[in-house]
């Protein structure tokens, strides 16, 4: 079950792993444009032709959720996620 610390973030089995929130809502437009505000674009270090990469997880078939990694830490993170299930697959 996860547990709210206290700056209002959600912490997995007791582990703070990082902070999880609704940044804010975002509209698209008719031609499936996006913006990022100026605000989570300078608090995530996002300038013009930075790369993001879009994660996708489905449920169903259909999805349910998507997140915009940098694709320069795209590596890092694939490993972040995988590394613990690949030592599972190896030492079991």
């Amino acid at each position: 079950m996860a547990n709210k610390n206290k700056n209002g973030c959600l912490a997995a089995g007791g582990k703070n792993t990082g902070c999880c929130k609704v940044e804010s809502l975002i509209s698209v437009d008719e031609r499936g444009q996006m913006v990022l505000p100026k605000e989570l674009r300078e608090k995530a270090k996002i300038q013009a032709g930075d790369k993001l990469a879009v994660i996708s997880w489905e449920k169903e078939g259909e999805v349910c959720c998507m997140v915009l990694i940098k694709a320069e830490n795209l590596a890092e993170r694939v490993k972040d996620f995988l590394g613990p299930v690949m030592k599972n697959m190896f030492t079991s």
